[in-house]
Formats: C-alpha cells, sequence, structure tokens
C-alpha cells in the first residue's frame, strides 16, 4: 500500500510539474502574438558585409574602430539652448548612419560612410540625403558616400580606387 501512495504521489507530482510547464509555453505563446519580433539574419546587407569586411582591414590600418548601423543621434547632437530643442533631436534620431570610423581612445567620429545603392534615387531618400549631409558639415564630421559595387577593391597603399 505504501508503495501504491508513493507512486501515486511521483505521477501527481509529475503531473503538476507538466501543468505548470504547459502554463509557462501557454504564456509564451500569447506573449509571441503580443511581440510578433524575431532575430534578424543579419545587421547588415550582402553588400554592407562585403565591404565592412575590407574596411575593418583598413581601419585596422588607421588604428580606428568601425561601427555599423549608427543613429545619426550618437554621432551629433542639437547644441544645449536650442529654442525648440526637442524637434530638432526627433528629426536625427530614426536615422541610421551606414558606418562610422571612431578614433580608439575616445571613440570620437572621424569619418562617416554612406553606401549608395538604387534607393538613394528617391526623392523622400535624396532629401534624408541632403539633411545628413548639412548634420554632418556643420558638425564637422567629414561624410564619404560611396556607390553600392559588386566588390571593394582596396590599393596596396589601402586606399579606395
Amino acid at each position: 500500500m505504501t508503495t501504491q501512495l508513493l507512486l501515486l504521489a511521483a505521477v501527481l507530482a509529475a503531473l503538476l510539474v507538466l501543468i505548470v510547464i504547459l502554463k509557462k509555453l501557454e504564456g509564451k505563446s500569447r506573449g509571441a502574438k503580443d511581440f510578433p519580433y524575431q532575430k534578424k539574419d543579419s545587421l547588415l546587407t550582402a553588400a554592407e558585409r562585403q565591404f565592412y569586411v575590407v574596411l575593418q582591414g583598413l581601419a585596422e590600418v588607421e588604428k580606428l574602430n568601425v561601427f555599423v548601423k549608427v543613429r545619426l543621434e550618437d554621432v551629433v547632437e542639437v547644441r544645449k539652448g536650442t529654442r525648440n530643442r526637442q524637434t530638432y533631436r526627433n528629426r536625427i534620431k530614426s536615422l541610421h548612419l551606414d558606418f562610422v570610423l571612431c578614433d580608439r581612445q575616445k571613440t570620437a567620429p572621424t569619418l562617416v560612410i554612406e553606401l549608395n545603392d538604387s534607393s538613394h534615387k528617391r526623392r523622400d531618400r535624396q532629401k534624408r540625403d541632403e539633411f545628413v549631409d548639412k548634420a554632418l558639415e556643420v558638425a564637422g564630421i567629414p561624410l564619404l558616400w560611396l556607390p553600392v559595387q559588386n566588390s571593394y577593391p582596396v590599393h596596396v597603399d589601402n586606399s579606395f580606387p
């Protein structure tokens, strides 16, 4: 009889654990419906990845760090005391730059590189590009626009053609 009670208690405990696990899984699946997010395959497009590899090599020689998909607001800021400061902040907080090269000691931006694909021919994209141009120019940060290519050859002196 004692063995049967122990067996029954073990089965009940196992059922209880199973119920708890199922409840947790049910909550997760409900959460997945409320949060329809998934991991991206890559931060960069194929062309950006190819350029990134070349850029990493050049940056190493120059003792710079390469950052990808950086918000414009992380590179420039609205001057303190500016009227309607939040309005100006809103214009830069959602724009992203393809590549930002920074010095290794302070991580201060030294150069921004944007790769131009066919989307940059659209009028809305051109207006965005003009805005980025002006914001970086005023902040004193050089900007290099490069067309997307099938490959990115590097000269012996580690410069682009």
